[in-house]
């Protein structure tokens, strides 16, 4: 992380702005005080990738008043690409205004930063038109930095990077739910069962149709899923590690509708507003 935070600021010098990737689903979890900190005094667009999967107008109206771009857009949607260039040129139209006075033409260039699995390439890809950028639904698929030529941008798709550190164990919990922690140093016992108890708050209707849980303990929702599902050993015992891999899974791939865990207090407590 801190040589992916070392090989931002060595590149920023060159960028004319900064799209700052955030999961819709948990821009404050997903947010990196220390990258927004580094930018300094260039121009910064907040995106909230996956807004399909979320309720992200709140968020947004939170954001633009505090006097910050922001934009939401689902990366996979081809009709996101007008919106999303659009809040690109906005953000470095005085740039552009300036370079055209001095009869200068190049490319906007823009760093695309943010913390791992938000989905940067996919955004990247969208604006190229095409598979440009290395994509993939975990944590760590860009290694390296890249430079990808956008219609009238250039950008630079970075490794994601995460916070030195996760203090709000709830914030930090939200991540893993999402990917944006390799599940391989995860309990992932853990966050599974935490993930169904946070599902019965947020988005009840979800786990209902889905598994038919209708609330309970967290133990009685993963009895629930294993029973739904299947998930069954010798002996009648409930296969409790495919029950909660199904759960991550299924989340992940909306499965069990829109969710959106992070609220303006979370938003307010890690300075994103």
């Amino acid at each position: 992380m801190a040589k992916a935070m070392r090989v931002m600021g060595e590149n920023l010098k060159l960028c004319d702005g900064v799209a700052i990737v955030l999961d819709a689903r948990c821009p404050a979890a997903s947010y990196n005080r220390e990258i927004a900190d580094m930018v300094g005094g260039k121009s910064v667009l907040y995106i909230l990738n996956k807004a399909d999967m979320a309720y992200p107008d709140a968020a947004i109206e939170a954001l633009h008043a505090c006097g910050k771009q922001a934009v939401a857009v689902n990366a996979t949607d081809q009709r996101a690409a007008r919106p999303l260039v659009q809040a690109m040129e906005t953000i470095v139209s005085g740039r552009l205004a300036r370079n055209r006075e001095k009869g200068t033409v190049r490319p906007m260039r823009f760093l695309i930063t943010g913390v791992p699995n938000t989905g940067k390439s996919t955004l990247i890809n969208l604006l190229a038109g095409g598979r440009k950028a290395a994509t993939g639904d975990k944590a760590g698929v860009t290694r390296a930095k890249q430079w990808v030529k956008c219609g009238s941008f250039e950008l630079l798709d970075t490794p994601g990077v995460m916070p030195p550190s996760c203090e709000n164990q709830t914030l930090a919990r939200r991540l893993a739910y999402v990917g944006s922690i390799n599940d391989d140093i995860l309990a992932i016992d853990e966050i599974a069962l935490c993930l169904l108890e946070e599902l019965a708050q947020k988005a009840p209707q979800g786990l209902m149709a889905r598994y038919g849980i209708d609330g309970g303990t967290p133990l009685e929702m993963i009895d629930g899923v294993c029973l739904r599902r299947g998930f069954v050993i010798r002996g009648g015992e409930y296969d409790y590690e495919r029950g909660e891999r199904a759960v991550l899974d299924d989340f992940r791939k909306c499965r069990l509708g829109r969710v959106q865990f992070d609220n303006i207090d979370d938003l307010k407590s890690v300075g994103l507003i």
